[in-house]
């Protein structure tokens, strides 16, 4: 079988970094992804917000070096986590993420007056720059 997503999209929070008890690394974020769909004669704009996790020295790299409102691309596995609240089951889709690249900013170009790309030397971070 085969369970693959890439995602481009922007972070709508600041990630949240934590540990497991066995001291793995763990960020959640949460991504907005719009997409345009014809209906009709006319466009409507969509956007599906998809929670992401990562695992490791990128979950770390992830929380230092990106914030709410820059954008990333993602690919992983989608992942359907199951529970129990109040006596109902609860559930939802997650994506595991095995690859995280930051996305230029639109106004980090010095024509557009904008600042300079903040990234990690990518020899340290596990990130691939995109």
């Amino acid at each position: 079988m085969f369970n693959k997503v890439i995602l481009i999209g922007n972070l709508t929070k600041d990630p949240e970094l934590r540990y497991t008890p066995q001291g793995t690394p763990v960020t959640n974020m949460r991504i907005a992804v719009n997409s345009r769909v014809k209906q009709g004669e006319e466009f409507k704009d969509e956007t599906l917000f998809i929670d992401t996790v990562v695992f490791g020295k990128q979950a770390e790299n992830v929380t230092q070096y990106l914030s709410k409102g820059r954008s990333v691309l993602v690919e992983g596995r989608l992942k359907e986590r199951r529970w129990e609240y109040e006596g109902q089951q609860k559930s939802k889709f997650e994506v595991v993420a095995n690859s995280v690249r930051f996305m230029p900013r639109r106004d980090s170009s010095p024509e557009y007056g904008g600042e300079e790309e903040l990234s990690p030397p990518e020899e340290t971070t596990g990130i691939e720059p995109f």
